[in-house]
């Protein structure tokens, strides 16, 4: 692959629109070797999620995604948003930007919301050495918005090798800021229509099933599907209009030092404006409030793939029965190894670089621990599963 199609990957990659198409291997398109993967995580998000911090656990991940596009000023890179942590997948030209924004955010998050973010630089060249893949896959939620997949074990490998403080990026100067323009924590958590939101995660038990576990993927997104909207947590007119307190004060936080008052002042203002034109059914030049809301809801990203099936979806109690259920039967049969978690209620972080364009992003987790709970279940069904002898 040439220095230019190496640059240009991710937005040559054709779209899918049908999101069964995660299960679909042609749709996955390798890496090139010359990129890397921005990895990054909470330690011990769980117990900062016991202790009910769960917006900053959401806005900690996210300002990795914020901050590593913001340094290499490209929105179009292939990036998923794990709940409690990040990958961002950057090509060679932007390896080193990418890397000080990784410092930088680790600095941030440590000072200001006072967790321990682990962060990582790792070569797609040294993940294809150890025998794994990084294949990406692009799927299209609507005209403006497009998110990546992630296959092929290259990514959960990456994240094991930062666990193991593998490719640790130097740490920042103390006055070090990250650019976290547009990362956006304001609205109030989503309260279930329909009983629960579970927060899903389903990976293969082993690399020699794959077919099976494609099977496996395609029935659990048959199964949400039956739900109104493929249970999507977000109504279609959108999220009700809100100003969440815990949202604004870790919100202002992402501003630098000096302009925090200004910034909490901006936040609150936009959100008056929004409130009040809302209510009185107008517009403000470009910027109409309810057209605004219904895209947010078109481009949530509630259900992702990175090397298996991760969803934050609102369903009933026996829609939930039949996805457990069929989960709890495949890994007793040696195809996947799940984590659950429901709760009552569904978060939103965004990256919303301006309200005036249609291509803010908005990711989604469950209000009471989300993925970061799944994937504690996750590894505790991993640990007490039997070793062949």
């Amino acid at each position: 692959m040439n220095e230019l199609s190496s640059e240009t990957f991710f937005s040559a990659i054709p779209v899918f629109v049908d999101f069964a198409g995660v299960a679909d291997s042609h749709n996955y398109h390798a890496l090139p070797a010359d990129w890397a993967l921005a990895t990054a995580d909470i330690v011990d998000s769980s117990g900062a999620i016991e202790a009910g911090r769960y917006k900053a656990v959401n806005m900690a991940g996210a300002s990795v995604i914020s901050a590593v596009l913001n340094a290499l000023g490209n929105n179009d890179l292939p990036f998923v948003f794990g709940g409690d942590g990040a990958i961002v997948a950057v090509p060679p030209s932007g390896a080193e930007r990418a890397r000080s924004a990784l410092s930088a955010v680790q600095n941030w998050v440590g000072k200001e919301l006072g967790l321990t973010l682990r962060v990582a630089l790792v070569p797609v060249a040294e993940i294809i050495a150890a025998g794994r893949e990084v294949r990406v896959a692009r799927f299209q939620v609507t005209p403006d918005v497009s998110y990546a997949m992630f296959a092929g074990g290259g990514s959960s490998w990456a994240e094991a090798r930062m666990k193991e403080g593998r490719f640790a990026v130097p740490p920042a100067p103390p006055e070090a800021h990250p650019d976290l323009t547009g990362l956006s924590c304001r609205w109030n958590p989503i309260r279930s229509r329909h009983g629960d939101i579970v927060s899903i995660i389903a990976l293969p038990a082993g690399q020699d099933n794959a077919q099976a576990f494609e099977a496996l993927v395609l029935e659990i997104v048959a199964l949400a599907g039956g739900e109104e909207r493929e249970g999507h947590p977000i109504a279609p007119e959108g999220p009700q209009i809100g100003l969440s307190g815990a949202g604004l004060s870790v919100e202002t936080k992402a501003a630098p030092k000096g302009g925090r008052i200004r910034h909490w002042c901006v936040i609150l203002g936009q959100h008056l404006l929004t409130a009040g034109l809302y209510r009185l059914g107008l517009t403000l030049g470009r910027f109409d409030p309810k057209a605004y809301r219904r895209d947010v809801a078109r481009n949530a990203d509630f259900r992702k793939f990175d090397d298996g099936l991760k969803m934050t979806i609102d369903i009933d109690p026996a829609r939930f029965r039949q996805i457990e259920a069929r989960l709890e039967q495949a890994a007793g049969a040696g195809i996947c190894h799940f984590g659950l978690h429901r709760q009552d209620s569904a978060l939103m972080t965004c990256i919303v670089p301006t309200a005036l364009r249609r291509d803010h992003m908005h990711f989604i987790d469950g209000a009471a621990g989300g993925y970061a709970m799944a994937a504690t279940r996750l590894k505790k069904q991993i640990s007490d599963a039997p070793t062949a002898s």
